[in-house]
């Protein structure tokens, strides 16, 4: 089984990252789905696509869930039946859970590529990172910013909302592993804590949503 990290984010909050190394046959071991979800699968046609779902499925029975408790909302969003606050994320070979009793999570992971500079314009103001010693630090920075924006959008649900103009990730260094984010959209704000780190050219970054 190749759960490849979990991190204790506090005594609520879990996530949990598989790396996808079995074939489809094996991770189809222990899973059911339920109708609406064997039908999502049954429409993906990239193989790596189908390893991914039913991994999540396996990251699910590590916090005794089953498929059937995985729910979904009109803009996709997912959620747990009894009420615990999931965000899922998958990237290649592979898929993260973060799951918390407590408060509203999002996660996302990244591979880091290149293609980043290309996009880096539309969702963050480029400018702030001409001061990086190389180009890889530039992509590495960016991929977190990127991965910190995609986690926050997947905890505020609302369509509209601009990853350049209302989502604000503030500047870090790659050791401390964390900055704070806040939200701007319709005359409310919502300020969010971002965690981070990297593996294998892969960037993983978890957000939770601070308390009033």
């Amino acid at each position: 089984m190749p759960l490849y990290k979990t991190i204790t984010v506090n005594k609520e909050t879990s996530v949990a990252i598989w790396k996808v190394e079995e074939s489809e046959e094996d991770l189809w071991k222990g899973i059911e789905l339920t109708d609406h979800c064997q039908n999502r699968f049954n429409g993906m046609k990239s193989d790596l696509h189908r390893k991914a779902f039913l991994s999540i499925r396996h990251l699910l029975s590590l916090y005794n869930y089953v498929d059937a408790d995985l729910v979904y909302d009109e803009n996709g969003k997912p959620h747990l039946k009894d009420g615990n606050f999931i965000s899922i994320t998958h990237s290649h070979n592979f898929t993260a859970v973060i799951i918390s009793a407590s408060e509203e999570v999002g996660i996302d992971i990244e591979m880091q590529r290149d293609k980043i500079l290309r996009i880096a314009h539309k969702f963050t103001p480029f400018e702030e990172y001409r001061t990086l010693a190389n180009t890889a630090a530039i992509i590495r920075k960016l991929t977190i910013v990127w991965g910190a924006k995609e986690s926050l959008y997947k905890i505020y649900g609302h369509r509209g909302v601009s990853f350049l103009h209302h989502i604000n990730v503030q500047d870090f260094i790659f050791n401390a592993g964390r900055t704070t984010a806040q939200i701007i959209f319709n005359g409310e704000s919502s300020d969010y804590g971002i965690k981070f780190l990297e593996f294998e050219n892969f960037t993983c970054v978890y957000a939770t949503k601070n308390k009033n």
